[in-house]
């Protein structure tokens, strides 16, 4: 914990109650060296270049100390710093790995949700094209482009994910007290040129869009985009949507905005001359490492526990099962995560038969059989008798 032993040093060296102090100079190196008691520390004593070891006895005078601290994130960090779930892309409970060509609005790996105005422009899949993540990942999505469109005026297509309001509210947007906050992460696509995104409410009418350059095709670069946070506007600080953070693919001159600015009345896609993935045949962006935090610097990526990462996922989503045994299919099943709210459910059948008219008697089917749904369990019942056993499968989704 570097910077914390720093902070801890410099407090007990200006009190004169320490006779000895370790500091971390610019470059991120542990600096100390030996001081006369009684004598006066000023500056450029600690302007990143001394070496050696610092030792303060007596009743030290430090004159005019200055301490920069560029990151809230202090080390050690106890809690949530990087506010988005699955960054490193390692959860895919839906497609388990599988390429697929989403539909507006659909989910792909866990919490990355796609907007498009035009279908069958892009694939999406964990890992396309088993590429080398960059050091320290696993995962990655990856979007390839399966054909040469032209984006129209209206046309928009975005990798996005929606930040519950409940894990962004401490960065107080649409207050006079709205926190900087700072977005990184890791891209690679065999175009090169500018790119863009947006920062949106869940009223998408607050936007700023921002802009970032791939320098080199087909390399991984880390990006890092620093915002202002928003003093104006409504920013949901419960279980609706927060922040949304996208990634556009290409997005036409009506959803396009200046970038580096706040606006209002309208959402948008992109910044204005913004790269279009999806304009060239062929063409792939993978992207990984997505982090955002509080403060004006990116640290390292976040990681946590991946079962604690699954577990972030399946407050939105999970699976569930049930066995349809001796003509008894009915009972409660628990999710393994209470939800956000009360889930979406649907039905799958994957072992055994099981009449059809099962599903019918899943929320807003069967008359007198509707099961009870909330957000920690789902009640399930059929007033009949299946001819086989089985196993039921239901996907609950509480997405934002």
């Amino acid at each position: 914990m570097p910077i914390q032993i720093a902070l801890d040093s410099l407090k007990q060296a200006a009190s004169g109650t320490a006779n000895s102090a370790t500091f971390l100079r610019g470059d991120n190196t542990f600096v100390a060296a030996s001081v006369a008691a009684n004598s006066a520390i000023a500056s450029p004593v600690f302007s990143g270049t001394a070496t050696g070891t610092y030792t303060l006895g007596g009743t030290p005078t430090i004159t005019n100390p200055t301490l920069t601290l560029q990151s809230e994130n202090v080390s050690p960090f106890i809690g949530f710093r990087n506010r988005v779930i699955n960054g490193a892309m390692v959860i895919d409970q839906r497609n388990a790995g599988a390429s697929v060509t989403p539909a507006n609005g659909s989910y792909t790996l866990d919490r990355w949700q796609n907007y498009i105005t035009q279908s069958s422009k892009f694939s999406v899949q964990q890992n396309a094209g088993s590429v080398t993540p960059p050091a320290g990942f696993t995962n990655y999505y990856g979007v390839t482009s399966l054909s040469a469109y032209s984006v129209l005026a209206g046309d928009y297509f975005t990798i996005q994910q929606r930040i519950e309001g409940y894990n962004v509210a401490d960065l107080a947007w649409g207050t006079a007290n709205a926190k900087t906050v700072t977005l990184s992460f890791w891209v690679r696509s065999s175009l090169t040129g500018t790119f863009g995104g947006v920062f949106t409410n869940g009223g998408f009418n607050r936007v700023y869009p921002f802009t970032y350059t791939i320098s080199s095709a087909n390399t991984w670069e880390q990006k890092t985009v620093t915002v202002a946070g928003d003093t104006t506007g409504t920013w949901a600080t419960t279980n609706t949507s927060g922040i949304e953070i996208e990634f556009s693919l290409g997005a036409g001159s009506t959803y396009s905005g200046t970038a580096g600015a706040w606006a209002g009345g309208t959402w948008l896609a992109s910044a204005t001359g913004a790269t279009s993935v999806v304009g060239t045949n062929g063409a792939t962006f993978y992207i990984t490492g997505v982090q955002l935090e509080r403060g004006s610097v990116a640290t390292n990526f976040d990681y946590r526990p991946h079962a604690t990462e699954l577990a972030l996922c399946q407050r939105y989503f999970e699976w569930c099962s049930t066995v349809a045994q001796n003509g008894v299919p009915y009972g409660s099943l628990f999710f393994k995560v209470q939800k956000r709210t009360t889930p979406t459910i649907a039905n799958y059948v994957t072992e055994g038969s099981i009449p059809n008219n099962w599903s019918g008697h899943l929320p807003g089917g069967g008359a007198g059989n509707v099961p009870s749904v909330d957000n920690a369990s789902l009640g399930i019942y059929y007033n009949g008798t299946p001819s086989v056993n089985g196993i039921s499968r239901f996907s609950a989704s509480s997405e934002l």
